[in-house]
C-alpha cells in the first residue's frame, strides 16, 4: 500500500485468472475528455510529483511520491488494467497453484533490465529475500511474511534507551543476535525461467498481490551496494528508466531501450516535477508549464471551477483511496492510548458531510467503515455510529472519557493541498467537544512520513491509503497488522491478526472476503484510525498531452499518455 499524499467497483479477482498467458496492453481510451486520439508516439511531457520520502528502493517505498515514479520503472510479475485495475501477467507467463499454498511461477523469456542484463527466477527470489531481510529494515517486509522461513529471518532484540520517552525499548540487535536465516525457505529457483513460492499456510489472492511495487525484481546489480546507487538511478525492467534524479526538484524518465513488455510507453520523455504547493501546479496546468495534475486542488473544485478553466481536459474517476486520521503510536505519544472513548469521540464529533460539500464540493464519499467501496468484500456501516456526526453524543463521550489536556493537533503535509479540509475538521471538534483543535503543517511529504515512520509523531496527523492491488485484504493486513510497515500507530490485536489469518486461507473469495469483514469489524473495538471518506480523483492537463488516463488507484497511467 501506498502511503497516500491524497468508488469503482472491481469485480472479484481469484488467482485463477493468472494462470493462462499474459493478456495484451490495454489502448481503449478513456472515458471521459481524455482520449481524443490526437496524441502520437514520441515526445516529452511533464506530470505533478512530490519529494519521495526514500531513495527509489522498491521494497523501501510505501508512499505515492516514490511510488508512482518507480511504477513507470519497474515491471512485476502482474500488470493492473488502467481502467478496471484487473491483473494482467507481465513479466509471469503463468502464475500456477493446486492448493493456494504452493505456487509455480514460469517467466516470460527473453525480458530484460534496463542495464541490458536478464530478468530471471534469481532476480525475484535475490530481491524478495533482501527486502524481508531483518538486517535490511525495509517498509514493505511484512508483505513477505506470508512465505515460510520469513520469520527466521528476523533479527534478535536488545533493550536501549528511547531518546524521547526514556523509557527502555526493544531494538533489533543483528550484529549481536543475527538472524537465523538470510533467506527463506519457502522461495525456490528451479531454473533461469521458473521458481516456486510456498507460504505459511493457504494465501488465496497472493497472485493478486505480486503486482505491487515491492514485489519487483532486482538486478544483480543492487546487491553489489545494497541499492546505494540504486535508490537515486533505479534498474528496472519497466517501460521507463531514470534519466536524471535532482533531489527536490524533479525526476525525468526516458524510455528503457530494453523494453519489449506488452505495457510500452508512448512519450519518450516524463517529468515528474516535485511541487510544494498544490495550487501553484494547478497555475502551471492553465499555463502550459505542467501537463498533467493528477488531484485537482479544492480551490479549483469550488463552483467546479476547473470546468472553466480546463475545458475538456479533466477527468473524474472514483478510486480505491481511504482517506483517514491516525492515532500517534504509544512509543511518541501516549496521550490516546487505551482510550478506545476518546478516540470515538473526537471522530463522532468530525461533520463529514458538511466538509465534503464545502470544501471537496461534493467529490467525496464519507467513510462508514476502513475499506473502500472499491474492492469486492466492502461492507458499508463497519465503524458504527462512531462514524456518524452526532455533536450532543461525542460531547457525552469526550466527557466521559475525561477529556483532553490541552491543544489537539492534526499534522500534514503542506504540499498535498491539506489545509482547508484540517481547518474544517479542526473547527468541528472545537465545536463539538469545546476543546482547541488546530492543524500542525510541515514543509513536504517525505518530512512528516520520516517522523510517522520513526515513531516519532506527536498528535493526531493525516494518512492516506492507495491500494496496491485490488483486494479488501489489502486495506486491512499492511494497515493493522501487528508489526505491518504501514501499520503507523502500531496498533495491535490477535484477534485482529487470526481473523487475517483465517481469512487468507478461506477456500473461496466469499468464505475470504466473509473472514476479512469480521477482521475489520474488530477494528472497531480498537479503532487505530478515524475514517474519514472515500477517494474520487479529478484531473487536469494542459492542451498538449491527449490520452490521459486516471486508474482506480488514483494514478495516471502514464505509459498511455500522448504528446500532440
Amino acid at each position: 500500500m501506498r502511503v497516500n499524499s491524497r468508488a469503482m467497483a472491481i469485480a472479484g479477482i481469484s488467482a485463477a485468472a493468472l494462470v493462462a498467458t499474459a493478456c495484451g496492453g490495454g489502448d481503449s481510451s478513456s472515458d471521459s475528455g481524455s482520449g481524443g486520439g490526437e496524441g502520437q508516439a514520441g515526445g516529452s511531457f511533464s506530470i505533478h510529483g512530490c519529494t519521495p520520502q526514500n531513495p527509489l528502493v522498491p521494497g523501501n517505498t510505501n508512499e505515492t511520491c516514490g511510488g508512482n515514479i518507480l511504477d513507470a520503472v519497474t515491471a512485476k510479475l502482474v500488470h493492473y488494467n488502467p481502467e478496471t485495475a484487473e491483473p494482467e501477467n507481465d513479466l509471469a507467463e503463468s502464475i500456477e497453484t493446486e492448493d493456494n499454498q504452493t505456487f509455480t511461477v514460469k517467466l516470460k523469456e527473453g525480458r530484460k533490465f534496463s542495464d541490458g542484463t536478464d530478468v530471471t527466477a534469481k532476480s525475484f527470489v535475490d530481491a524478495w529475500n533482501w527486502n524481508r531481510a531483518g538486517k535490511n529494515a525495509t517498509l514493505s517486509s511484512y508483505f513477505f511474511d506470508v512465505i515460510d522461513g520469513a520469520a527466521d529471518m528476523d533479527c534478535g532484540t536488545k533493550k536501549e534507551k528511547d531518546k524521547e520517552s526514556g523509557e527502555m525499548v526493544d531494538v533489533p540487535d543483528c550484529e549481536g543476535s543475527p538472524a537465523k536465516a538470510d533467506e527463506m525457505s519457502g522461495l525456490k529457483v528451479v531454473d533461469d525461467t521458473t521458481f516456486t513460492i510456498k507460504t505459511t499456510e493457504k494465501v488465496s489472492n497472493l497472485p493478486v498481490r505480486l503486482g505491487y511495487t515491492a514485489f519487483a525484481p532486482l538486478p544483480e546489480s543492487f546487491f553489489e551496494d545494497d541499492g546505494k546507487a540504486f535508490g537515486d538511478k533505479p534498474v528496472g525492467a519497466g517501460p521507463y528508466m531514470v534519466k536524471t534524479y535532482d533531489k527536490g526538484q524533479q525526476v525525468v524518465l526516458e524510455k528503457n531501450p530494453e523494453y519489449t513488455g506488452d505495457f510500452a510507453g508512448n512519450a519518450d520523455e516524463v517529468t515528474f516535477k516535485f511541487y510544494q504547493d498544490t495550487d501553484a501546479a494547478y497555475k502551471d496546468v492553465q499555463a502550459g508549464t505542467l501537463d498533467i495534475l493528477d488531484q485537482l486542488p479544492t480551490s479549483a473544485l469550488a463552483g467546479k471551477k476547473y470546468e472553466g478553466d480546463l475545458p475538456d481536459r479533466t477527468e473524474q474517476k472514483a478510486t480505491g483511496v481511504f482517506q483517514s486520521i491516525s492515532f500517534p503510536s504509544p512509543k511518541a505519544d501516549k496521550t490516546f492510548e487505551d482510550n478506545l472513548e476518546l478516540r470515538k469521540a473526537i471522530s463522532m464529533a468530525i461533520d463529514r458531510d458538511t466538509i465534503i460539500d464545502k470544501i471537496f464540493a461534493g467529490t467525496r464519499q464519507p467513510a462508514t467503515g476502513w475499506v473502500s467501496p472499491a474492492v469486492d468484500g466492502y461492507k458499508e456501516g463497519a465503524c458504527g455510529d462512531a462514524c456518524t456526526y452526532d455533536k450532543a453524543k461525542a460531547k457525552e463521550m469526550f466527557d466521559q472519557a475525561g477529556g483532553y489536556d490541552g491543544t489537539i493537533t492534526i499534522s500534514y503535509n503542506a504540499d498535498g493541498d491539506h489545509k482547508a479540509w484540517v481547518d474544517a475538521t479542526c473547527s468541528s471538534i472545537t465545536d463539538a467537544l469545546g476543546v482547541k483543535c488546530v492543524g500542525k503543517s510541515y514543509p513536504d511529504f517525505a518530512t512528516m512520513r520520516a517522523l510517522v515512520t520513526d515513531k516519532k509523531m506527536k498528535g493526531l496527523f493525516r494518512t492516506g491509503w492507495q491500494m496496491d492491488y485490488p483486494s479488501i485484504e489489502n486495506f486491512l493486513a499492511p494497515l493493522y497488522g501487528t508489526g505491518a510497515g504501514s501499520n503507523d500507530g502500531d496498533y495491535s490485536s490477535e484477534k485482529f491478526d487470526t481473523l487475517l489469518k483465517e481469512a487468507a486461507a478461506g477456500e473461496d473469495a466469499e468464505a475470504a472476503n466473509t473472514k476479512y469483514q469480521e477482521a475489520e469489524a474488530e477494528l472497531a473495538n480498537g479503532f487505530p484510525v478515524i475514517p474519514l471518506w472515500y477517494g474520487q480523483a479529478i484531473a487536469g492537463w494542459s492542451d498538449k498531452v491527449d490520452n490521459v488516463k486516471l486508474t482506480p488507484f488514483g494514478t495516471i497511467d502514464v505509459a498511455t499518455v500522448t504528446v500532440k
